[in-house]
């Protein structure tokens, strides 16, 4: 560590680094830097003779077209670990992202762009396009970390630390009007705010250090409080309602504990629509919506099955179920089913479907539960992801059951961040031939 190279930058990698080369030939993951610039990288992990060093670009010696100055004074090396390209151009980020995605299909499932049917367009959400050295205000919920002396803060780059912040640029307009940065959070690990989008409701959500006294919450806001027990991970109510009201795809939901939604603002009409667009539902139809979470596809897919047709969603998470069947309650004909769906899918005993809607963890599918969904039949499926890696590894073992990529859409909703969501769209291999 601390050891420093003068290095070529190669290709962006996944993960928000590039890959540069020692002048011995070890690999070093670089962040803060861009393809084809000459840095000075400075080592930050990593041990000699490991198979790769990661390190950060403390110098740029020659910089690249797409490089500007970080908007977030907050941002670069060894500084806060939330934003991976804030030195990059949006139009950069947005390129740099589609490259990581080609790249994992093609080492991953043998597919070039134009076999999963997509141009190379990252999209932007609506609003996000935005000059270089403007950043859009998107993040819904934010989770700080607290220092020592109780101020608010983010980690740093896979690391404990925390760096003090008094503004998060990315933070969306309802976390900052909270002012949660000017407050004294002392005796807490964690505090996150969430701003829910469509309705004014703002929750707290506190993680206590060990034996520490919960805070008096007075923030710019009315906000309702939730405790995180630090023995048991339990969530408990201490102020105002247990929940936040989403709004997509002309619905409400409820979200309660400070469980899943989408983090963009216009991330779960955009899913929603890229998902229905793509399935194309037919009145009659039997759908599944595997991880529902809340219900947000189960609730698309049944308003346009309608009476005759049926969905059965599959959810792991306790409070995520009973949301889901409160949100759905007027939806006779959907069913939701809680546990892992590689478990209760088997035992529903359904061997034929329509349509089928999955939106995994980062991790995926995997292969046992994709060659279950291989074996239904459905006319197609839509596979949303949060992990191009996962999605192709997925979409090999779906290549594998007989469906093939009809169509991939990619949208940046993680703007200067290094993440993407992607909607795959399946078919049987057969209809495509």
């Amino acid at each position: 560590m601390g050891e420093e190279y003068e290095v070529e930058v190669g290709p962006v990698a996944h993960g928000g680094h590039c890959i540069a080369r020692t002048s011995e030939g070890q690999v070093l993951f670089v962040r803060h830097a861009l393809p084809g610039e000459r840095v000075v990288a400075q080592v930050t992990e990593g041990e000699e003779g490991a198979r790769f060093l990661r390190a950060d670009a403390v110098r740029v010696l020659d910089a690249s077209k797409d490089r500007i100055d970080a908007p977030c004074p907050f941002a670069g090396p060894g500084r806060c670990g939330g934003c991976d390209w804030q030195h990059a151009k949006p139009g950069a980020q947005r390129r740099l992202k589609g490259e990581v995605v080609a790249e994992q299909l093609r080492r991953l499932a043998g597919l070039t762009p134009e076999e999963a049917g997509w141009d190379g367009t990252v999209m932007p959400a609506e609003g996000d396009k935005v000059p270089a050295g403007q950043v859009p205000a998107w993040r819904t919920r934010v989770q700080y970390a607290v220092t020592a002396d109780g101020r608010a803060g983010l980690r740093r780059h896979r690391s404990h630390e925390v760096e003090p912040v008094d503004h998060c640029m990315i933070a969306a307009e309802g976390v900052s009007e909270l002012g949660i940065e000017k407050r004294d959070w002392t005796g807490m690990d964690s505090v996150e705010a969430i701003a829910a989008t469509g309705s004014q409701d703002r929750q707290v959500v506190l993680t206590p250090k060990p034996g520490a006294r919960l805070p008096l919450v007075e923030l710019d806001r009315p906000v309702s409080v939730l405790r995180i027990d630090e023995r048991s991970g339990q969530v408990h109510r201490v102020h105002g309602r247990p929940f936040v009201r989403e709004r997509a795809d002309g619905r409400t939901y409820r979200v309660g504990n400070g469980g899943f939604w989408q983090v963009h603002p216009k991330a779960a009409d955009t899913l929603v629509t890229a998902v229905m667009q793509g399935l194309l539902p037919r009145k009659g139809d039997m759908a599944l919506d595997l991880y529902c979470g809340v219900g947000l596809f189960a609730g698309a897919l049944a308003d346009r099955v309608g009476e005759a047709g049926a969905v059965l969603g599959i959810e792991s998470g306790k409070r995520a179920v009973e949301d889901a069947r409160h949100n759905l309650a007027d939806f006779p004909r959907v069913r939701i089913e809680q546990g892992k769906v590689e478990a209760v899918l088997p035992r529903t005993g359904i061997t034929e479907v329509d349509l089928v809607v999955l939106d995994p963890p980062r991790a995926g599918a995997g292969r046992r539960t994709v060659e279950h969904l291989s074996s239904l039949g459905a006319r197609r499926i839509a596979y949303v992801a949060c992990d191009p890696a996962a999605l192709a590894r997925d979409l090999a073992y779906f290549r594998d059951g007989g469906y093939r990529v009809r169509t991939l859409r990619v949208f940046d909703l993680f703007p200067m961040t290094s993440h993407v969501e992607c909607v795959a769209i399946l078919e049987p291999a057969e209809k495509g031939a």
